[in-house]
């Protein structure tokens, strides 16, 4: 024997007939603290801090990224090349 059962309720209506706690306050609170955040680090995203962090790596990063580039021509081109 087969029973189907539909249900047509709103979210708010199952959590409460499941007797799941209702947790908006708790989602509004995190929403709320997420957009603070993201707000607060807005300024890291501007052109003139980023460029200011990755010009103080000094030259060994430098470096490093000129052979991480070389390397990835290398491999599309398929084959090898070797940093000066």
């Amino acid at each position: 024997m087969k029973v189907t059962v539909e249900v047509e309720c709103t979210p708010v209506e199952a959590r409460t007939f499941l007797g799941l706690p209702d947790v908006t306050a708790l989602n509004d609170h995190m929403i709320a603290e997420m957009q603070k955040r993201m707000d607060a680090n807005m300024a890291a995203l501007a052109p003139e801090e980023l460029m200011k962090n990755w010009l103080s790596l000094g030259l060994g990063a430098q470096e490093q990224f000129r052979k991480l580039m070389t390397a990835g021509a290398a491999a599309a081109m398929g084959g090898t090349a070797k940093g000066k």
